[in-house]
């Protein structure tokens, strides 16, 4: 498929590319004789269709163009959802599966040799007369690339941020318009495929929070590594992965939930790491006598970590995801670098109970001014927000350079800080884990990647049971079988 004139630019002596008018994009498809497929929509009228037909030449493209909004005409087509929900994932891949199955059926594969099919769908809810809530939709493509071939298949989750359902529409027009012509055009290289979805819009109109790819041209595509994407390019704000290592909807996963949330490198994961997290998890459960099927725990790695560790390593980073799965754990990736943003985002999806465990060290940054400076309350209104509906932090105790056990009894915040920080402590808002070990307060994750890259005895022991078996057979985070 030949580049258009409007996709190049000349700057200098070089040609680069630029993004080209969403009607352009449209009519590129449109004037392509060999694409052609169906369209259905429902929940913010036919907005993406819609610039297919004002291009000029949809007849090329368009085989068909629904709207199934009443819900009885909607399940006698696609069927019933057992969850009785219409924006769903499920939803939307039936609406693929059967469009695709309808373009076979209809169409002599014979009487169009070069044709490659597709079927675009979306299923969104745009923002309520309330305003409560702002809305969100499952967008999806399956098409091929070449006749014959398999279908393969995007599907993005979005979440509206726009406070006027027309401009909802327009922002899932135009987004679908990019959907639809980085399949044909982009597969081959799906950073660029993500990174040109927000063409022609702003982050503050719309975050895509999910993407999967699938099918016979995504075969060697990391789709955990496509949603770090998401997060590095600041289109969503955070990322989860479940224990069997398959990206979840933080929605989905979190909702109703109590929350319990580790930060950490996790480079590698150690036995202080579990220990902290089995400690904190039985306190939190019977504090507050919870339910263990209603409480998640997160192991949380924020992007900024990552980034001061030098330039991003994907493949690290997938490495120390695998670790905490292949340990049955939740994983999130997030860009937030302030404790309390972490709070504010779980505030979203639930009302129930959250809870942190952290070292020492983690809190006495926590009580450091410096790093709200950008807030025009200070460390006050972050410390309102990280401490809000009586949010407590499980503390792991450290050994002092004299040996000294400290935890949340001795530890030394900077005197104009002492107050606030005796008010969360008299309000059992920081709690001490009792019954740890006191030899793993010698173990830092640092200490032991030093080790095994520097293939010292001894650092095995460090680890939980089968994650050094790991690290020695994929020879991860420097390590090199002698």
């Amino acid at each position: 498929m030949e580049k258009f004139a409007e996709d190049l630019v000349l700057e200098g002596d070089r040609i680069i590319e630029h993004q080209p008018a969403i009607s352009d994009k449209a009519l590129r498809i449109n004037l392509n004789n060999d694409i052609y497929g169906t369209f259905a929509e429902i929940g913010a009228g036919q907005e993406t269709v819609r610039h297919f037909f004002r291009a000029g030449g949809s007849s090329r493209t368009v085989a068909k163009a629904m709207s199934a909004y009443d819900k009885v005409f909607s399940d006698a087509i696609y069927s019933v959802e057992e969850d009785g929900r219409y924006v769903t994932e499920s939803r939307l891949n039936k609406m693929l599966d059967y469009e695709t199955r309808k373009i076979e059926e209809r169409l002599c594969r014979a009487d169009n040799p070069t044709k490659t099919f597709f079927s675009y769908a979306n299923t969104v809810a745009t923002i309520d007369y309330a305003k409560k809530n702002k809305g969100h939709g499952w967008v999806g493509i399956k098409f091929q690339a070449n006749p014959n071939e398999e279908y393969s298949r995007i599907v993005l989750h979005i979440q509206f941020k726009e406070t006027d359902s027309k401009l909802q529409q327009e922002t899932l027009g135009i987004l679908s318009v990019n959907l639809i012509y980085g399949a044909f055009y982009q597969h081959h290289d799906t950073k660029k495929l993500i990174y040109s979805l927000y063409d022609h819009l702003d982050k503050d109109q719309i975050e895509i929070d999910s993407i999967s790819f699938t099918g016979p041209l995504f075969k060697d595509v990391d789709n955990r590594l496509m949603s770090l994407y998401l997060v590095k390019n600041g289109m969503t704000e955070a990322i989860m992965f479940g224990p069997n290592g398959e990206s979840q909807l933080a929605a989905n996963l979190l909702y109703k939930k109590n929350i319990l949330a580790l930060r950490g490198s996790f480079r590698p994961v150690t036995i202080v790491n579990m220990n902290m997290y089995k400690k904190a998890i039985a306190s939190f459960i019977a504090e507050n006598n919870l339910k263990k099927e209603d409480t998640i725990v997160i192991f949380e790695i924020t992007l900024s970590n990552l980034l001061m560790e030098g330039s991003l390593d994907e493949t690290d980073f997938l490495n120390r995801a695998d670790l905490l799965c292949s340990l049955g754990q939740t994983v999130m990736i997030s860009n937030f670098q302030e404790y309390y943003k972490l709070t504010e985002y779980f505030s979203k999806y639930t009302t129930e109970k959250i809870a942190m465990s952290m070292g020492v060290s983690s809190l006495l940054n926590i009580f450091e001014e410096k790093y709200y400076n950008n807030l025009t309350g200070g460390i006050l209104e972050a410390l309102g927000k990280l401490f809000r509906n009586q949010m407590r932090i499980y503390l792991y105790p450290m050994r002092g350079e004299d040996g000294t056990i400290i935890d949340s009894t001795n530890l030394k915040v900077d005197l104009h800080m002492k107050d606030l920080y005796k008010y969360f402590k008299k309000n059992e808002q920081i709690v001490d884990i009792k019954n740890y070990k006191e030899k793993n307060l010698d173990i830092f994750s640092r200490d032991v990647l030093k080790a095994l890259q520097q293939n010292k005895e001894g650092w095995e022991e460090q680890l939980p049971e089968g994650i050094a078996q790991i690290i020695k057979e994929k020879e991860l985070f420097g390590y090199k079988n002698q």
